[in-house]
């Protein structure tokens, strides 16, 4: 009998182990199949397109969770990616990207994907069109350097100015060559654009800026960037940090294909009337 009930026992052991040991492997691969998350970083509008984006059926689709966190502030952003306190960031275009690499080399960030070109323009509250800007009208231009060069080559294409051979993402207003209606150019956070209209001539915003002052580019500006080889720089893309891995990049990747899914264009295009122009290029065409 005693021998009987040791057999018993040790059957129950045997198959409670095997139990045991399935149910392990059960968890873990629920665990090694579950959605990864991905924190995606952005601000003003991209925050708000990034939570529908989140929230939408073509998420879920891709086996994707999107946690969307609100960093109001350019180079902080971009540090936090770096830093992979964010895994992917969202409000950048490739010239601001390309700046902070240059200014930061030990904590460069690697370009995932194009989205959109949200158009700078140039836009005034005393004038009706670029050739009624006068002689020494004072123009407003971003303090950063990215929009600095950016607007700069704005000038440059509605005939206001004539930059240097080779001019790029670095320059600034030193790099003019030809300023045959003498302007002025006074530096302005970027995000004051619509605030100092009343007392400048005309003033560089950008899209994010003009939309949230109730300004649409397509409609209210005297003259605003279009789809060229000259504002392939300003397109807009998704960033990560420099030395994630291929897996990593993979999975984030599929986040540009989220992005441009027709759905999630038609939401975009309703929200922001069309000033978000869809980009779908290879990473080639912005360099």
């Amino acid at each position: 009998m005693k021998i009987k009930n040791w057999l018993i026992l040790i059957g129950s052991l045997v198959i409670l182990g095997v139990v045991s040991v399935g149910l392990h492997t059960f968890n873990t691969y629920k665990i090694a199949h579950a959605p990864k998350q991905i924190t995606v970083g952005s601000m003003g509008s991209d925050y708000d397109v990034w939570q529908h984006i989140a929230k939408s059926k073509k998420a879920k689709a891709l086996n994707l969770k999107i946690r969307v966190k609100q960093i109001n502030d350019g180079v902080q952003m971009n540090n936090a990616t770096s830093e992979h306190n964010v895994n992917v960031n969202a409000f950048q275009s490739y010239s601001y990207y390309d700046s902070y690499n240059h200014e930061n080399p030990k904590n460069k960030l690697t370009v995932l994907g194009t989205t959109y070109l949200e158009p700078m323009g140039i836009y005034s509250d005393k004038y009706q069109s670029i050739k009624d800007i006068p002689t020494g009208a004072t123009i407003a231009i971003a303090d950063n350097p990215a929009n600095t060069s950016r607007g700069l080559l704005l000038l440059q294409d509605a005939g206001l100015i004539e930059l240097k051979p080779g001019f790029d993402s670095l320059g600034n207003v030193g790099d003019i060559v030809s300023n045959p209606r003498h302007l002025k150019f006074k530096k302005i956070d970027d995000t004051t654009g619509p605030r100092v209209l009343n007392s400048v001539g005309a003033a560089l915003i950008s899209n994010t800026v003009a939309l949230e002052g109730n300004l649409n580019v397509l409609k209210d500006s005297l003259y605003h960037e279009k789809i060229n080889q000259s504002t392939r720089q300003n397109v807009n893309i998704l960033a990560a940090a420099g030395d994630i891995s291929d897996k990593d990049k993979k999975v984030y990747k599929k986040l540009v294909k989220l992005y441009h899914d027709p759905a999630i264009q038609k939401y975009v295009k309703d929200k922001y009337q069309g000033t978000k122009i869809d980009v779908q290029k290879p990473i080639s065409y912005l360099k």
